[in-house]
């Protein structure tokens, strides 16, 4: 039995609404054992028989045909979570706001050009970094709402789709990870 954090896309917002104990219940019923959620924006850990890829291969098609939309999920080892969370390349930058600072994972690897594209894009203030496989963007003052890295615009960085968890998250799924082992 492995640990997976698996990691939605888009849901809880306009009618994508998707319950955090119906998402643990049909876990559940996947065979997935200690399905467990933070917060309602798609944060969850589970132990499963399987690999990541088979993972979000059978939690996508349940989600699809019990809520009725699909959604986009990206699925890594617990394990490699620490991996991730002492690459963030902006964790000691006193100016660098927690909330602001995200780690953003991509379903398929990063395209070469990647950070380079999303830095011809990027406002002042705005930073990305690569480590580990992943992307790091700190939005800077200005915030996430008013930047032009759209969500639709990192996916075609990237490459595929990619979503994203502010440093506080990264840092709480950490505790829950650990708590689990």
């Amino acid at each position: 039995m492995a640990d997976f954090v698996v990691l939605l896309r888009a849901i809880n917002v306009g009618k994508r609404q998707l319950p955090m104990a119906e998402l643990r219940e049909l876990c559940s019923e996947l065979g997935y054992e200690r399905p467990e959620t933070y917060i309602a924006s798609g944060n969850l850990l589970i132990d499963a028989d399987e690999s990541a890829k088979a993972v979000a291969t059978a939690l996508e098609k349940a989600i699809a045909a019990r809520f009725g939309f699909a959604v986009d999920l990206i699925v890594r080892a617990a394990s490699d979570w620490t991996t991730y969370r002492d690459a963030n390349p902006f964790a000691d930058d006193p100016a660098a706001l927690p909330k602001l600072v995200h780690l953003a994972l991509s379903r398929d690897a990063l395209r070469p050009d990647a950070v380079e594209a999303l830095r011809q894009r990027a406002a002042d203030g705005e930073r990305i970094e690569e480590a580990c496989g992943a992307l790091w963007i700190d939005f800077g003052a200005s915030g996430v709402a008013r930047s032009k890295l759209t969500p639709g615009f990192i996916d075609k960085a990237a490459g595929s789709p990619v979503t994203a968890r502010n440093w506080n998250t990264v840092l709480r799924l950490q505790e829950m990870i650990e708590a689990r082992w």
